[in-house]
């Protein structure tokens, strides 16, 4: 969903750049000509779709990421990111790639005149992954399946090859959007104001203290993308069958979330956004659980916290969406996406009770096939 606050709540951190100031930059600093241009959703940074004139005439399609101010004071996190990207492409991944800019570097350091206080944005020019967004299609088990499979190999891949000097900035300690950051939630709630679903958060929190918080030690430790969510999953169609379009999975975006965690982590997040995508979300864990296993079976530990887990991501997702609305109510159909269905699966959780909904998930994903060992 985009890196979110981790600073204090009624800081404005989203670069307002007009499309005549974004075709400026791409030209200055990248060294392209644009020949159109149009503002992509964004959370917090701000993303534009660009085409410009490549070699010999031929067209060429990217995205202009403007990183909000305050993660722009952070290139090191900005240059780690932009490198799994990278490293993740090379693996076979569906993944962006940066284009340098004219001085042979990965981003550049850029002063915005949308505000007060002269504030300095990271500008970056990545390869346009075409595609439709999950969000978009009506999603299958199969794909279920595949996005948890691939938040597997995704995270796997990244715990054990990818190496760089700045690694240790993913360490990001009181970032939100983190799972393990599930109680600073209690400086946000109040955007919910006083009604239902805010008990609903607050008893979260709660369990969430005193049930995974003490665990966290015996979880197995990676590094997240952090938000494989129904937006951030591109699929194209691989062909057409009397049942219907036949999906795969084509493209992986969106990696300012990216932090260490756990492998539990990434499954939890990727289960709770695919609920969004289904007219039978509490079936739906069980898919995504089984290809996430396929790839790296879950411990005792691990799968005793998923419900909570999933719990919380819904309640990181709908809270801080409500927090960011009031700060930007221009953007507030975007920011709200979840929340449209968020509230009701997360209260039918509840509703249903945790012992149902891991009987649900964990028989589906047992079906698949015998789990090999933890």
């Amino acid at each position: 969903m985009s890196s979110g606050p981790s600073s204090p709540p009624q800081t404005l951190t989203k670069p307002a750049f007009s499309e005549e100031a974004a075709i400026e930059l791409v030209d200055r600093v990248f060294g392209l000509k644009v020949a159109w241009i149009r503002p992509l959703p964004s959370y917090d940074d701000q993303n534009f779709h660009v085409c410009v004139s490549g070699n010999k005439g031929v067209a060429e399609e990217y995205v202009l990421k403007i990183t909000n101010s305050e993660d722009s004071q952070e290139p090191d996190l900005i240059d780690v990111q932009t490198q799994a990207m990278m490293f993740l492409s090379a693996e076979g991944f569906p993944s962006a790639t940066p284009y340098l800019t004219k001085d042979g570097n990965l981003m550049s350091l850029e002063s915005g005149d949308t505000g007060p206080g002269n504030k300095k944005y990271l500008v970056r020019l990545l390869t346009y992954l075409p595609g439709t967004p999950v969000a978009k299609i009506a999603a299958t088990t199969q794909i279920f399946f595949e996005i948890g499979k691939l938040a597997a190999r995704l995270d796997k891949a990244l715990a054990e090859r990818f190496h760089h000097p700045s690694v240790k900035s993913l360490h990001r300690g009181q970032f939100i959007w983190n799972l393990a950051n599930v109680p600073l939630l209690d400086q946000y709630i109040y955007a919910l104001g006083q009604n239902k679903y805010r008990e609903v958060v607050e008893q979260v929190i709660e369990q969430f203290k005193e049930k995974v918080i003490p665990k966290l030690s015996s979880f197995r430790a990676c590094i997240n993308h952090g938000d494989l969510n129904d937006h951030n999953i591109l699929v194209d169609t691989s062909s057409a069958s009397p049942a219907g379009p036949q999906y795969r999975l084509s493209g992986i975006l969106d990696f300012s979330d990216m932090s260490y965690g756990y492998y539990v982590f990434e499954v939890a997040i990727a289960i709770m956004y695919m609920m969004i995508e289904s007219p039978d979300p509490l079936q739906v864990g069980g898919h995504v659980l089984a290809g996430f296993e396929s790839v790296l079976p879950l411990t005792r530990e691990e799968r005793a916290a998923l419900f909570l887990l999933v719990s919380g991501r819904f309640s990181q997702s709908l809270v801080l969406a409500a927090h960011t609305a009031l700060l930007y109510p221009e953007n507030k159909a975007y920011l709200t996406i979840t929340a449209r269905t968020g509230w009701r699966h997360l209260t039918a959780m509840f509703e249903v009770g945790q012992d149902t909904v891991e009987k649900t998930w964990f028989e589906t994903a047992d079906a698949y096939a015998p789990r090999a060992p933890a």
